[in-house]
């Protein structure tokens, strides 16, 4: 009987290394889910970033002002560009197709979605007077960390966690995911370092992958006074958009 409860004490600790190596091995599957090329009308802009060409689909070009759009990780941007180009008629707007995304080059990681976001604001910036960052999801990871190293008039994050490690951590709940994860995008640390004049947080009510008190954990750590909240009910982290209050309550905040 001895021996049977330290067999399967050892089957179970060999079941639980194997399971931590795998999400270890695992983990960029599991946080990136990169889109294919998907036909649109509107013009794209290619930029090179450390040998990687990033497509960046371009609205209402020509614009003084403008917004950069961050999607979430299965994201394809393009499905959003209509959207975007009918309801923000005097910005210019660009939605980045992550690396491996949309006919973009390379694979993402933390660190290439960072320095891409940079080296395309710092691009964008010679050519239009303000720039607004918006980030949806893993995007308002990549869009915290812009704001909190480049000027940005306005930020925009929805459905947002404080850090990815967090998120994950109630995912799997037995194993030490700070030692696990290599790409953590903590925002909470970023936040403090945010100098936009306004920022706007969209939440969704019924959010079963990223759950509202991981926005709200994220809220606490900004250190401006202009910060709205909107929690939009009766939505999920994927359906946030279709609500008629959506756009609407976008454009109040950047107009």
């Amino acid at each position: 009987m001895k021996q049977l409860f330290f067999t399967l004490l050892a089957s179970l600790g060999m079941v639980y290394m194997v399971g931590g190596l795998l999400l270890y091995i695992f983990q960029s599957s599991f946080i990136y889910y990169p889109t294919p090329v998907v036909k649109h009308p509107f013009p794209e802009k290619t930029f090179i970033n450390e040998g990687e060409t990033i497509r960046v689909i371009t609205l209402n070009e020509g614009k003084p002002k403008a917004m950069i759009y961050f999607g979430g990780n299965g994201e394809s941007v393009a499905y959003s560009a209509e959207d975007f180009y009918e309801n923000f008629p005097g910005y210019t707007v660009y939605l980045v197709n992550y690396r491996g995304y949309g006919g973009s080059s390379g694979r993402p990681t933390q660190a290439g979605l960072f320095s891409d976001a940079l080296a395309i604001y710092d691009k964008l910036k010679k050519d239009h007077q303000q720039i607004i960052a918006i980030g949806r999801s893993l995007g308002s990871g990549v869009a915290v960390y812009l704001a909190s190293q480049r000027e940005v008039e306005k930020l925009v994050l929805i459905t947002p966690f404080e850090s990815l490690q967090s998120v994950a951590q109630e995912i799997y709940p037995i194993f030490p995911m700070s030692l696990i994860l290599k790409e953590s995008y903590r925002s909470i640390e970023y936040a403090k370092k945010v100098s936009a004049k306004k920022t706007l947080m969209l939440i969704a009510e019924d959010d079963k992958i990223i759950p509202p008190h991981h926005a709200y954990r994220l809220a606490k750590a900004f250190a401006h006074k202009e910060f709205t909240i909107e929690e939009i009910v009766g939505k999920g982290h994927n359906t946030i958009s279709y609500d008629q209050r959506y756009y609407p309550l976008l454009k109040a905040f950047i107009d």
